[in-house]
């Protein structure tokens, strides 16, 4: 039997970290499936699915928490069977506006209130094109309950657009 494992990873940016994890699932037989890596304020931190035989499970952890004294730290979940899947609209979200406090926490706050899931997300600030003043972009994928109108819940982020000085852009997948 196969288990489903969920690795965060954190720790000063440096070359071969990749090659380190990848190393240690190869050597446990494990499978990498899904990831995502940056490096942020001169850290690399990341998040992977892998899945790997049961009964090396117990191993592979080990072997993962031992990098730790490479400087690198690996949080090991595993998948307890629960179902985690969401049934609804997917919906993409794309925001770009002048970068400011508060910003994310607003629109998710919406989305929360909605019933409305968060399955991806990434943002960064950049320098704007013809000012060079910090702009926030942000995108997101979503999961939309059926119960919920879309066009209601777009006119809802529309609404605190303005106040954000945010444009949004909406739309099913």
């Amino acid at each position: 039997m196969r288990n489903a494992l969920i690795l965060t990873l954190i720790g000063p940016d440096k070359p071969g970290l990749v090659e380190m994890v990848s190393a240690t699932l190869s050597a446990h037989e494990a499978n990498w499936q899904q990831s995502s890596m940056s490096r942020l304020a001169g850290k690399f931190a990341g998040i992977l699915k892998a899945n790997v035989d049961s009964r090396r499970l117990s191993t592979l952890t080990r072997s993962l928490n031992e990098l730790e004294s490479s400087g690198l730290r690996v949080i090991v979940e595993t998948d307890q069977g629960e179902n985690s899947t969401q049934s609804g609209q997917q919906v993409t979200l794309a925001l770009i506006g002048h970068d400011k406090s508060g910003i994310v926490h607003e629109i998710s706050r919406i989305l929360v209130s909605q019933g409305v899931s968060i399955e991806q997300f990434e943002s960064s600030v950049m320098s704007g094109p013809m000012s060079a003043e910090p702009l926030f972009k942000a995108d997101a994928k979503l999961c939309v309950p059926a119960t919920i109108d879309l066009d209601q819940l777009q006119s809802t982020l529309e609404s605190i657009a303005v106040n954000l000085m945010v444009d949004i852009s909406f739309k099913e997948v």
